[in-house]
């Protein structure tokens, strides 16, 4: 097992603004790693300013925006949170490159806004015993939001200000579904990929984090197609930080991807990308050791706060043309089945009337809400300069409000889910596929925790099949959707058995 990040390193050394700093330090030799790029499929801005949108801006844009408390309604964390589960004592490890030196600001005005727990390390609050912390971990060097100056010869696919949207939508939501437990943002200084960049520093931070115990779940909002890797074999030795996870008591999710089944390879630099000509899923939710989360419509009433309310009047048309339906399978949705991994035990019972899982793993496991056109309200801070890689249409986009969507949005949201079943447990589940599969094979225990979703197909390219969404597991929303209430306790009681 590999372990290279900070060999030596005893301890981290806390910086003058309160972010944790790391030592530079040298990862793997280069085998052929692919572009790192952030889960996020789609977002609007929707208004400037403090205040959050309305629901008639939102709908001006076409979109059905989600606070805090429309989405614990739908997925029904009231329960917990009545009972004092609300992720308290455990810690969130969300991977991201570059970071954003705006967010203790941003998850401050976010937190305001909708009235969840501040954090300490949150832009001007004052700290409290007892309170859950927000705190920065850079690798290899402080995040920058600025970006490179017109004459960088530079390789184009530094894409800062994007990576600043996604860590706000990780942070924010993360915070908003698990608001007692402590967030740790990790990042690295680059999304490059030649050699000791992108990737491979990516999991080294994640070693990092396990080794010194600094978290319970890590959340990775990020994915590369299989077929991009120079080979199977050159996954293998970016594995390690999976391996010591599941050993240390370590939950790692990752999102499916936004490109239903279709694939791509990045060709030359600055010159796009190629899709792959047959259906692919994306590494690392194609991990065994990680749970790959997929993504749905989430069809019910943004403004509903005792619980769920289907709502199949307004947008997206998804929602309309599916009357009833709470959620239906998006079509951007990453999943099918893996060309590098073997299936795994834990796949073998499946619910009945599911898609059959042959000889390969299925991916993904679980779901959550990701459509852009049902997504989540996020806040961020751009400076002038940092708003040159985000663009609203024809121009820069500005600090505001945003409606995002994407398995960005679905991954760290089931990050806060697993960091409040770790609360009931009392630490760390660490794995908790074989637990879920086999809630899941269970019938009625499948019904109770479950939300199934049969509805959907994660087609996007014409030429690359999809698959569609059926009834028990599925390679659209895995498994299905979670009444967390019933779930989350289930999950702890399951990953005692065996």
């Amino acid at each position: 097992m590999r372990r290279t990040l900070l060999a030596g390193v005893s301890g981290l050394a806390l910086a003058a603004s309160g972010a944790l700093a790391v030592p530079t330090v040298t990862s793997a030799a280069a085998v052929g790693y692919p572009v790192v790029h952030p889960a996020v499929a789609d977002y609007s801005q929707v208004s400037t300013g403090t205040t959050p949108p309305t629901p008639a801006q939102c709908a001006s844009a076409g979109r059905r925006c989600f606070g805090p408390q429309g989405i614990r309604a739908a997925y029904n964390l009231g329960p917990l949170y009545a009972n004092g589960f609300d992720g308290r004592g455990q810690t969130i490890a969300i991977f991201d490159s570059y970071g954003s030196d705006t967010m203790a600001h941003d998850l401050h005005v976010f937190d305001q806004a909708f009235g969840v727990n501040a954090m300490c390390g949150e832009e001007g609050v004052a700290c409290q015993p007892g309170m859950p912390t927000f705190s920065e971990l850079h690798v290899q060097g402080d995040p920058g939001t600025t970006a490179p100056p017109s004459t960088s010869q530079g390789t184009g696919q530094e894409s800062k200000a994007a990576w600043a949207l996604e860590v706000a939508l990780d942070v924010e939501t993360a915070h908003a579904m698990a608001p007692g437990a402590n967030i740790l943002l990790v990042s690295t200084p680059t999304a490059e990929t030649l050699g000791v960049q992108g990737l491979p520093a990516l999991m080294n931070a994640e070693q990092y984090v396990v080794d010194h115990h600094l978290a319970n779940v890590i959340s990775q909002s990020f994915a590369s197609a299989e077929g991009a890797f120079a080979s199977s074999q050159s996954i293998e030795p970016l594995r390690h930080a999976f391996k010591s996870a599941a050993l240390n008591g370590v939950t790692v999710l990752g999102s499916s991807g936004d490109n239903g089944t279709a694939g791509s390879v990045k060709t030359p630099v600055k010159s796009g990308g190629s899709t792959l000509p047959y259906p692919s899923v994306e590494w690392p939710a194609s991990d065994p050791l990680v749970t790959g989360v997929g993504g749905t419509f989430l069809c019910t009433d943004p403004g509903a706060t005792a619980g769920r309310t289907v709502d199949s009047t307004d947008n997206p048309a998804a929602c309309r043309t599916n009357a009833g339906a709470a959620e239906v399978g998006w079509s951007g949705s990453g999943g099918g089945f893996s060309r590098v991994f073997d299936k795994p035990g834990y796949q073998s019972a499946l619910p009945a009337g599911s898609t059959a899982i042959g000889a390969k793993r299925g991916v993904p496991d679980v779901a959550l809400q990701a459509s852009p056109g049902t997504g989540a309200l996020v806040y961020l801070s751009l400076p002038p300069d940092g708003s040159s890689g985000l663009k609203c249409g024809a121009t820069p986009c500005s600090t505001g409000w945003y409606d995002i969507g994407g398995t960005s949005l679905s991954c760290p949201q089931w990050a806060g889910l697993v960091s409040i079943a770790d609360q009931i447990n009392g630490g760390g589940l660490g794995q908790i596929n074989p637990a879920l599969y086999r809630l899941a094979a269970d019938p009625a225990t499948y019904a109770a925790d479950f939300d199934d979703v049969t509805l959907g197909n994660n087609t996007t390219d014409p030429t690359v099949p999809g698959y569609s969404a059926t009834t028990g597991w599925d390679p659209i929303t895995g498994l299905g959707t979670p009444d967390a209430a019933k779930l989350l306790p289930d999950l702890v009681s399951a990953a005692h058995v065996g």
